[in-house]
């Protein structure tokens, strides 16, 4: 069975390219507004370096229909009930790691005493387990880097008012 290891600041990885050396290095992406990172490559026990996100792509059709952009779709459904913006747009999400069938997400609240972080949290949850190829989320919440308006979509701005 192949690990898939992959990080998403919001967005997802998609690709190894090769550098003069003949070795992978991650080749970051980006989804909307959120920049990704990926450990793509591995060394097998005889030296090479192949890109596990090839071969893991082949294995992840077979295993599980989850990718980078079905996971921050699944958090988009997630309203902030004060200000009623997704969770995505509003900057919430700072990153997503996903192996096998185990999603992992960084986020923060836009303020430490949100009255509806409990909430945020169980939604994300729920969102992210609903998915097919997701058998279980963990939604860490982070206080650093603090949340501010700049991490927000010009739409989510535009929707407040912010200019």
């Amino acid at each position: 069975m192949t690990d898939e290891n992959s990080t998403v600041s919001a967005v997802p990885a998609t690709s190894c390219c090769s550098d003069s050396h003949g070795t992978h290095a991650a080749a970051p992406t980006v989804l909307g507004n959120l920049p990704v990172a990926s450990d793509c490559c591995s060394t097998s026990e005889s030296g090479s370096t192949a890109c596990a996100t090839e071969a893991a792509n082949a294995t992840q059709v077979e295993e599980s229909s989850v990718d980078d952009a079905s996971l921050i779709e699944a958090l988009r459904e997630v309203i902030d009930p004060e200000l009623m913006i997704n969770i995505v747009d509003l900057g919430l999400v700072y990153s997503i790691n996903h192996t096998d069938r185990k999603v992992a997400v960084d986020m923060t609240l836009t303020s430490p005493a949100c009255p509806a972080g409990p909430q945020i949290i169980m939604q994300s949850k729920m969102a992210l387990e609903k998915l097919d190829g997701v058998d279980v989320a963990e939604i860490k919440l982070v206080m650093s880097p603090p949340w501010t308006p700049a991490r927000m979509t010009d739409e989510a701005r535009d929707q407040l008012g912010i200019f």
